[in-house]
């Protein structure tokens, strides 16, 4: 009789003692303190799905600590461009949030081109040029379909992970900073351009292969023809704190990468460097035409070239000291 009592007891004790640990469980801070990850529910192009955000929190962080997104390259390696930023992070007091895209579910335009079109065929209009970074776009070839449902876009989502965060940590900003690397610098410089009414404050659009002009005679994706943007959209996206923030060494000796050539990326320049530069410089122009603020700046960082970790250690400094 004893037994089956402590039995009993023990079992009760026991189911007590695992509910409390999940009721803990559900109750933990997403966002903890130093490195981890959290799963975020978000739109795509055929309905949702969930993304690991990877974060790092500094020891000393508090509700008027800045907030950073970092948007990585084609590799979509959240993980270690969080880890390229750790530093910066516990140095400046800064919350680190980096978003994972699987390649299994968001293609190049979904990602580098932030879903502004959808169906694009450029796995059939590419070959590739034996022993270099080069990549050759038959643009003859080229077809797409237009997405005109604003609400799919990719830069949506940004907004959405700085409103979790902000709600997880109880911060008090109102604004964010974001930092992408090449494929990131694409997807960053089309979010100041496609969604130039978002939360972020400033947006460093970092060794972009190619990029979409601000240009209504030249068709997506090297320009704004056949795109839902109006004149008011550019204008409002020329007030933006847009930043090209580029490595000088990112030239035509620079292997690193994919490179994209055709004749209307070639028009842009022969390498990265040039590129951002054209395209900061059409853009300037274009802007006095329109008698619109211009707030787009152009930083070129000394002896660094297509080095995601070495332009991230940059960004920090550029943006908190």
């Amino acid at each position: 009789m004893h037994t089956m009592i402590h039995s009993k007891l023990f079992l009760f004790a026991f189911v007590f003692f695992i509910s409390i640990l999940n009721l803990r469980e559900q109750n933990t801070d997403p966002i903890q303190e130093g490195s981890g990850y959290f799963q975020m529910e978000v739109e795509n192009l055929d309905d949702t799905s969930k993304i690991n955000v990877y974060y790092h929190r500094p020891k000393n962080f508090n509700p008027d600590s800045k907030v950073i997104l970092v948007i990585p390259g084609a590799g979509r390696n959240a993980d270690t461009y969080r880890d390229a930023w750790i530093v910066n992070s516990e140095k400046y007091n800064v919350l680190v949030l980096s978003p994972m895209y699987p390649k299994s579910e968001y293609e190049f335009e979904d990602y580098h081109l932030g879903g502004i079109i959808q169906n694009l065929n450029i796995s059939e209009c590419v070959s590739w040029v034996e022993g270099t970074n080069e990549a050759i776009l038959d643009e003859d070839k080229l077809a797409y379909r237009v997405n005109p449902e604003k609400r799919k876009w990719l830069f949506n989502d940004f907004d959405a992970i700085f409103d979790f965060a902000i709600t997880a940590t109880q911060s008090n900003q109102t604004s964010y900073d974001i930092f992408g690397h090449s494929a990131g610098g694409q997807i960053l410089h089309r979010f100041a351009l496609f969604h130039p009414f978002s939360k972020a404050d400033r947006i460093l659009a970092s060794n972009s292969g190619l990029y979409t002009l601000p240009d209504f005679g030249s068709p997506l994706p090297f320009g704004l023809k056949n795109s839902s943007l109006t004149v008011d959209d550019l204008k409002a996206s020329f007030g933006k704190k847009l930043i090209l923030f580029i490595g000088e060494m990112d030239n035509e000796n620079e292997t690193g990468g994919t490179l994209l050539r055709s004749k209307s990326a070639d028009q842009q320049g022969s390498h990265r460097l040039e590129r951002a530069q054209y395209f900061y410089q059409l853009s300037q122009n274009n802007s006095k035409k329109l008698g619109a603020m211009f707030n787009w700046e152009i930083k070129i960082v000394p002896k660094i070239g297509h080095d995601y970790r070495k332009m991230s250690q940059a960004a920090g400094s550029y943006l908190y000291e």
